[in-house]
């Protein structure tokens, strides 16, 4: 098989969440055991953080690989979903795996694979590990993808664990309260194997306690050691100072990555990476502040507050549920514009009425779906958006809005994509064929 061959195979006969949801989502992981025992426990192999939280981990999981592969380690980054291409969910040193490590893979391993009748997200995670040993990554990062005690990647067992910020999202499959998606979350926490939390929150920290005192797993809150007391855009970076209390000293650092919720994520890395030095890894201080000053570049990472147009000014973000639109207006109100365009659409399996009633309600909205079943139909989206007096119009596909919202702009407005992960990958793969 070519490789699109392949891609169109995985994508017809697997379940995949991206595209149609919970019917995709395994309970348990009882076909995660059978991969990786035919593949010869690859993952046994690895070094490896694991990463978990309902925002920020993936940011964070970025930010871990640039600072490891700055500090000269060969370094494996899982993530997921992707936006444009299906590979930038396997990399080594921000490098995609190549189309023929996957059509081979996809090639020795059908039928057995076929007989355990795993779901998308379950083979694609037999396919990075498998990589990864292959390959002899120092160290691995892997993101988890939905939850933590019964995603595909739980299998493993890490150097260190890092929960980011625990919200509501998934509410059908991990749980009505924070409490209950903090036990999902918590899942990954191994018995002695150190985890860091980012931020303490008062519904989930006693419980992250709770689990690595019946674990006997060494816990630290980051925002309990290290405290942000300072920060500004400055050159298209965000500048921020850093004091750790234990140490009563200051860290000076230029993040590329300028959405203003990264500083709450980047504690938890600063926290990662004192254990992972703990674990042997040698990391300089030069490599931690020159890394994070190239994280998009170092890893490929794109979404996250990012700039895509100047002229016009058009940023996408891929904030989708409460917590993580709430961190984009926090965004919008440190900047500066006459009218917000806003391009918008959301998937047909959450509450996006929480979400709509976040929103300004001065913005021009452009009402769409993403290319995918899940995504929720623009009509549909409008009538509900109707009700609490946001005003705008409808368009069935994401290129279409933005040529319309480009169409409006007037000089110092901006025009900003998401809603969704997956409207802000149509709006990144059309920026993309056009250039």
């Amino acid at each position: 098989m070519t490789y699109q061959q392949t891609l169109d195979y995985l994508f017809a006969r697997l379940p995949m969440f991206q595209r149609v949801g919970a019917a995709a989502y395994k309970a348990n992981l009882d076909n995660t055991h059978k991969i990786v025992e035919l593949l010869g426990k690859p993952h046994q192999k690895l070094k490896c953080i694991h990463v978990a939280g309902t925002n920020g981990k993936g940011s964070s999981s970025h930010m871990l690989a640039a600072v490891l592969q700055q500090a000269g380690y060969k370094t494996g980054l899982y993530t997921s979903p992707h936006l444009v291409d299906f590979r930038e969910r396997i990399k080594i040193n921000g490098k995609m795996i190549p189309k023929n490590y996957i059509t081979d893979f996809v090639e020795k391993y059908k039928e057995p694979f076929e007989l355990i009748e795993p779901s998308f997200f379950e083979w694609t995670v037999g396919l990075a590990f498998d990589y990864f040993a292959n390959e002899e990554v120092d160290v691995a990062i892997i993101e988890v993808g939905l939850g933590g005690r019964l995603d595909s990647t739980n299998v493993i067992k890490p150097n260190v664990s890092l929960i980011t910020n625990i919200s509501f999202d998934h509410v059908n499959l991990l749980g009505d309260t924070l409490e209950k998606i903090a036990a999902e979350k918590a899942g990954i926490i191994k018995t002695r194997i150190p985890v860091v939390v980012s931020q303490y929150q008062s519904e989930s920290g006693p419980l992250f306690n709770a689990v690595a005192k019946e674990l006997k797993s060494p816990i630290e809150f980051a925002d309990k050691q290290f405290k942000i007391i300072d920060h500004k855009i400055l050159n298209d970076l965000l500048n921020t100072t850093i004091l750790n209390k234990k140490t009563n000293t200051t860290l000076n650092i230029d993040l590329d990555l300028t959405g203003l919720y990264q500083l709450k994520n980047v504690l938890g890395v600063l926290k990662t990476l004192e254990f992972i030095e703990e674990a042997g890894f040698m990391i300089r201080p030069d490599d931690i502040t020159s890394a994070l000053k190239q994280v998009v570049k170092t890893t490929g990472l794109n979404g996250r507050w990012q700039t895509i147009s100047e002229k016009p000014l058009m940023i996408a973000d891929t904030g989708h549920n409460e917590d993580g639109i709430k961190n984009v207006i926090a965004n919008l109100k440190s900047s500066t514009y006459n009218q917000l365009h806003f391009v918008f659409g959301a998937v047909n399996d959450k509450d996006v009425s929480k979400i709509l009633q976040l929103l300004p309600k001065d913005a021009i909205y452009y009402f769409t779906k993403a290319n995918i079943p899940r995504a929720l139909n623009e009509n549909e989206l409008l009538e509900q958006a109707q009700k609490i007096n946001l005003k705008g119009k409808t368009y069935s596909t994401v290129k279409s809005a933005i040529a319309a919202a480009k169409k409006a702009y007037k000089k110092n407005d901006l025009i900003l994509i998401g809603g969704s992960t997956f409207v802000v990958g149509d709006a990144l793969a059309e920026d993309i064929s056009d250039k």
